[in-house]
Order: C-alpha cells, then sequence, then structure tokens
C-alpha cells in the first residue's frame, strides 16, 4: 500500500536517493528481513532504521503509522512509501532481478494482499520469536542504519 505522509513535524534529513527501510528492531522476522537485503543489496543502496529510534518513529507518525505496535516494515523509495506486502515488492523490486519478479504479487487484489500480509504480521512473534531489545546489528548493518 502506498501511503501519503500526514501534517506530523518532517523527520531530520536523511539522503533519500537512497531507498529506506523502517522495520521493528525486536521481530526476528523483521530483522532476518533487513540482514537478506543487506546480503542480496549488491549496490548498497538500502538504508535501514528500527521503527523503535526516534526517527524510525516521526517516520511512522509522518505516514499515518501507529506507533504503539509496528505491524508493518515502512520502505520509501524515491519519495514514495509503500507498507504491508506493497514495502516487500518496493523492495525486492529496488534489487534488481530476479528479486523483482516479486511484482507479480501485486496481481493479487489488494484485499487478498492486505489480508494475507495481516496474517503473518499479527502472529509473527509467535512464528518467529521476538527478542527483549533490538539486537545489535553487525558491522556491515550498523554502517547503513540511520537514526
Amino acid at each position: 500500500m502506498i501511503v501519503k505522509p500526514n501534517h506530523s513535524p518532517e523527520p531530520p534529513e536523511f539522503e533519500s536517493s537512497r531507498p529506506l527501510i523502517v522495520f521493528d528492531g525486536i521481530c526476528v522476522l523483521c530483522s532476518g528481513f533487513v540482514r537478506m537485503v543487506v546480503k542480496l543489496d549488491r549496490k548498497g543502496r538500502f538504508h535501514f532504521v528500527t521503527a523503535q529510534s526516534p526517527f524510525g518513529e516521526m517516520l511512522f507518525k509522518k505516514f499515518g503509522l501507529r506507533t504503539d505496535r509496528y505491524e508493518t516494515n515502512l520502505v520509501i523509495v524515491d519519495g514514495a512509501a509503500f507498507t504491508r506486502l506493497d514495502s516487500f515488492v518496493a523492495v525486492m523490486a529496488e534489487l534488481g532481478w530476479p528479486w523483482r519478479a516479486a511484482r507479480i504479487l501485486l496481481l493479487l487484489p489488494r484485499p487478498l494482499r492486505d489480508w494475507l500480509y495481516d496474517r503473518i504480521a499479527k502472529n509473527r512473534y509467535a512464528l518467529f520469536g521476538k527478542k527483549d531489545n533490538c539486537e545489535i546489528p553487525s558491522a556491515e548493518v550498523r554502517a547503513r542504519l540511520i537514526g
């Protein structure tokens, strides 16, 4: 889902020419997704920020997302913000071929895409686990963290 900014305060400046993933830092699935993107992102374009950080929370507020629970990744590519399954597709498309083939998921009707994403998001801690704190990232991930 593409989301438009609301009228919340502007977040600090960041290099908006590079895609940004705002993710739940205590979610094992979400952190694993970030590690996967780091490995697949041969050009090192993506930046990352945890939703629990002040910058991540500000971005969630800016795009009208809840900050009391983080049930979606927020992905910003070329100024456009994506959530739910669309955020996953936006990331995969930026990684190039063969990952770009994930765009086929956009053929699913939005209600079905959102339903599928929501089932995983609502059960991700039970299915994949949850950390007590945001993990200490590897040096490679740490170099690309913002906020």
